[in-house]
């Protein structure tokens, strides 16, 4: 018989994920990606965080399952500390971030690397164009500079200031979606639902889509891809709903933003109960294992 097809648009994590989990499923797959080549010094990002479902579907997807491993370091969930809004179709969330990529490849045993790995020794690796994102002038980010020498640790701070050329991000998600297929198109990953960042969850929900889709295809077949369609936007559906808006929630509520039913957070005069929402474990099904997979 001859194999099913699919096309995948885009070569992301999702993509490639997606990809893998399905010529698993018997099918073949085409990847269309406008990039035609990997990426090289990326500015918006350096590192992912992978949870334990993630690793086990990667590790099941690699010809070399110790790879994962060998090149990886773990990153504690407890490492999160607090510190001192018209419609469309990705609606902004009222706040932006600083971000930047602090290259350490040609010296990784400077003084400054030194420092941050022994004041922040569980972050592991973690300092190891056509986004949203935004230039910045010399007094902003001289501004941000001084900003951060008053909230972090010298190390850390000085990470900051030698990072080059910094810029900002506008933080953005949208409302969660009724359904994520039609017909015979289903969306995954960031198409599905878009996140913002403060649960370390966007990797680890994209490849989830990836492992459930595939194995609804593999369990219902070509034949009958609607209920193996129906069957992903069952269970994946529920899930990523409660995780978009819960990251939502959090990251008003780091950024000191206002909420309808609680004040303003401060991290100075917090309690540990105001503190207890911001945990990666309060995330919904923060360690859930859909029963496909299992």
């Amino acid at each position: 018989m001859r194999k099913p097809k699919a096309i995948i648009v885009g070569g992301s994590i999702a993509g490639i994920s997606c990809a893998k989990a399905l010529i698993l499923a018997g099918w073949d797959v085409v990847v269309i990606e406008k990039t035609r080549g990997p990426p090289i010094g990326n500015p918006t990002g350096a590192g992912i965080a992978l949870n334990p479902l993630s690793q086990k579907m990667v590790k099941s997807w690699l010809h070399q399952p110790d790879l994962l491993h060998n090149i990886t370091l773990p990153l504690t969930i407890g490492q999160n500390r607090a510190v001192d809004r018209e419609k469309n179709i990705c609606g902004y969330t009222g706040y932006c971030a600083w971000r930047g990529v602090f290259d350490f490849s040609e010296n990784e045993n400077s003084e400054t690397i030194q420092g941050i790995r022994k004041a922040y020794p569980e972050l592991g690796n973690g300092v190891h164009g056509d986004s949203a994102t935004m230039k910045v002038s010399s007094d902003m980010i001289k501004k941000m500079h001084q900003e951060a020498e008053k909230i972090w640790v010298p190390e850390f701070a000085r990470v900051i200031k030698e990072t080059k050329e910094p810029f900002l991000n506008l933080m953005y998600d949208c409302d969660p979606l009724t359904q994520i297929y039609w017909d015979n198109v289903v969306l995954i990953g960031d198409a599905a639902h878009p996140i913002t960042p403060h649960c370390a969850r966007s990797t680890n929900m994209a490849i989830a889509d990836a492992a459930v889709l595939g194995k609804c295809l593999e369990r219902w077949g070509p034949e009958n891809l609607h209920s193996a369609l129906e069957e992903h936007q069952s269970v994946r559906l529920p899930v990523t709903t409660k995780q978009v808006l819960h990251s939502r929630r959090v990251g008003q509520i780091k950024l000191g933003l206002p909420t309808p039913d609680r004040e303003p957070f401060d991290p100075n005069t917090a309690s540990p109960e105001d503190c207890e929402i911001l945990k990666q474990r309060r995330l919904p099904f923060f360690d859930d294992v859909p029963s496909i997979l299992e």
